[in-house]
């Protein structure tokens, strides 16, 4: 899966959030959802095989942490739609601009 789809649930994303703050543990997680616990390990799994979050082992507990690489590499897709499409609106704003003048010339 890729991370916009594992993006696309707002489960999902609320456990991003809570990692962008700190490691957790996958008990915090799973505590801050009304879900049954292996729908919260389901999340999980979806976000790790999409690369976003990572754990280790410490005893017992899974350790979760947030990968910023995944994350930098979304945010930059999204970046680059967002400055062609403000190139586009740039490119229409200027030839609204000369049209303008134009009537004003003419008028």
């Amino acid at each position: 899966m890729d991370v916009f789809e594992a993006l696309a649930d707002p489960t999902r994303r609320e456990i991003v959030s809570m990692l962008a703050a700190g490691e957790r543990n996958a008990g915090e997680i799973a505590g801050r959802f009304d879900i049954a616990g292996p729908s919260v390990s389901r999340h999980l799994k979806v976000l790790r095989e999409s690369g976003l979050i990572a754990y280790r082992q410490h005893a017992q507990a899974r350790i979760y942490r947030l990968e910023q690489q995944r994350l930098s590499e979304a945010r930059a897709w999204m970046d680059e739609q967002l400055a062609r499409l403000h190139a586009r609106f740039d490119r229409l704003g200027e030839h609204l601009d000369r049209m303008k003048a134009r009537e004003e010339d003419n008028g």
